[in-house]
């Protein structure tokens, strides 16, 4: 009887194991850039890098993944989704596996960029496998289960990389209170250097663990049915079908799937019909200004921008997990509402309060007083916000170098935290989801690997030049300024979602194709 009824009107739990196993890439995909947070200025010490070698050991992971994104269209087109996500799977254990061990820097630069390439594949065959399973009904709620899988591994890295560093901290103060006098240097030096020696490859080491849950769990999916009734395996796509929608179902999507199938030259080429300029542009798009946001600068380098308003380390990730918490917080509320209000509401809402959080990070930076701090035989001392003027004095009597930065009082760091707090919520619901599910839905079914192929390795483009760039801009231009340009950007965004973007909500993928054609003739 059961098996009637699974016949008859499909399974939905059988559908969301196979969207929830997918996801799980998205959670590595989180869990291998937040990571970044956690193990820059550990790096940077144990490997004696400088500000240009540390930024290409956290960015390496974004060349990998452009590479992945690159080459996954081809393959997931010729070899199937799942095929590809496997190959994922074992490159993100093996990446882990790696970068936990490294003694040079060049191994661990390796490592990395093997996840990055894990990322790059799994980040463009994810979302186009879970588009293919899903009903047009629930496809922009499952869709973003993509998104939350990224956000759940970003906070869980997040909480990971405190909590090793609150032991390392552990570990110093009770060899503090233990050490006799005799042997205090010694025990000084290793107890300090205990997250220096250990705690950055736990960090890095611990994506092992949901790595081989990912592989373990891909064997219990199935291909998706319209890769194999495009590639003439109708069969199989028959007996998948009937299992996710039902026999009464099945007939309709394979003759839909066919329809359309049959009019496509699958190539590359493609693309740049008259029919499928305006997806390619929505797609190209969504990837770069979804991170021309500026949302990796928080990512990447939030303890270095806390850290900037004077919060002390242990604050500074406190403060980071706390991200991550808002983050995973309102992905489910685009989970929730995507498929009610539609992509283009939700980007819409989004964009405008990214322009207006943004904005106010900028102007916190900018208002914030003065302060000055002198160093004398690299001994620097702050001195609160007595004026430049004063310290400069001070400082040409003493011989000694002056800098002068922004400094925070509390109610300062409270604006900053809430304005950052507030640009992550207003991403998570819109900047963050959208892009992954309108470029897995907007392309025909034969050429939609090499087209998500496109927009993804465009997505990580952008990624890679953002985490290049932010470190410098901060060092040259300054945070107001580079908040500012974020800010903008995001209003870019906003014109273009309000005039251009179109609704997918409710359509089949085929409808979908059909309405580019329609909108050329």
């Amino acid at each position: 009887m059961e098996t009637d009824k699974i016949n008859t009107n499909g399974s939905m739990k059988v559908i969301v194991a196979a969207v929830a196993t997918a996801a799980l890439a998205g959670l590595l995909f989180g869990y291998d850039t937040g990571v970044a947070s956690g193990i820059q200025k550990y790096l940077q010490t144990y490997f004696h890098l400088g500000s240009a070698g540390i930024g290409f050991v956290i960015a390496c992971l974004d060349l990998g993944a452009i590479i992945g994104a690159l080459l996954a269209g081809t393959l997931a087109d010729h070899f199937g989704r799942k095929s590809v996500l496997l190959v994922c799977a074992v490159l993100f254990a093996i990446s882990g596996l790696l970068s936990a061990i490294p003694q040079q820097v060049w191994e661990l630069v390796v490592a990395r960029i093997l996840g990055g390439l894990a990322i790059g594949a799994s980040s463009m065959v994810a979302p186009v496998y879970i588009a293919e399973i899903s009903p047009e009904k629930h496809r922009g709620r499952l869709g973003a289960l993509f998104q939350l899988g990224i956000v759940v591994g970003i906070a869980l890295v997040y909480w990971v990389n405190y909590g090793i560093v609150v032991h390392g901290n552990a570990v110093h103060a009770h060899d503090l209170a233990t050490m006799t006098h005799g042997t205090a240097a010694a025990a000084l030096h290793q107890s300090a250097s205990w997250n220096l020696r250990i705690g950055w490859r736990l960090m890095l080491g611990s994506e092992i663990l949901p790595a081989l849950l990912f592989l373990i769990l891909l064997f219990g999916i199935k291909e998706s049915p319209r890769w194999l009734i495009v590639n003439n395996r109708e069969a199989e796509a028959r007996t998948i079908l009937q299992r996710l929608f039902g026999s009464e179902k099945t007939e309709t999507e394979i003759k839909a799937v066919k329809a359309v199938a049959s009019e496509e030259e699958g190539q590359y080429s493609e693309l740049f019909k008259p029919q499928y300029r305006l997806p390619l542009i929505v797609a190209l798009f969504l990837a770069v200004f979804s991170q021309f946001s500026g949302i990796n600068s928080i990512i990447y380098y939030a303890p270095r921008v806390f850290a900037a308003a004077g919060m002390h380390t242990s604050n500074a990730f406190g403060a980071t997990a706390l991200i991550g918490m808002v983050n995973l917080l309102f992905t489910f509320v685009a989970v929730g509402f995507v498929d009610k209000a539609g992509r283009k509401l939700l980007l819409a809402i989004g964009t405008a309060i990214q322009v207006v959080a943004l904005a106010s990070v900028a102007l916190v930076f900018k208002l914030a007083p003065r302060a000055a701090q002198f160093s004398v035989h690299d001994h620097v001392t702050v001195q609160g916000s007595m004026s430049a003027a004063a310290f400069r004095r001070l400082a040409e009597s003493m011989h000694a170098h002056i800098t002068v930065a922004p400094y925070f009082g509390p109610t300062q760091v409270l604006i900053l935290l809430i304005s950052i707090l507030v640009f992550i919520a207003a991403f998570a619901i819109a900047m963050g989801p959208m892009p992954w599910i309108i470029i897995s839905e907007i392309f025909p079914a034969r050429i939609r690997g090499r087209a998500a192929s496109v927009g993804v390795l465009t997505l990580w483009a952008a990624i890679f030049v953002v985490a290049q760039t932010f470190p410098i801009l901060k060092t040259h231009a300054g945070l107001t300024i580079t908040y500012m340009l974020y800010s903008i950007c995001s209003l870019i965004s906003f014109l273009f979602v309000i005039f251009i973007l179109p609704e997918t909500k409710g359509r089949t993928l085929e409808e979908i194709e059909t309405s580019w054609r329609h909108r050329v003739s």
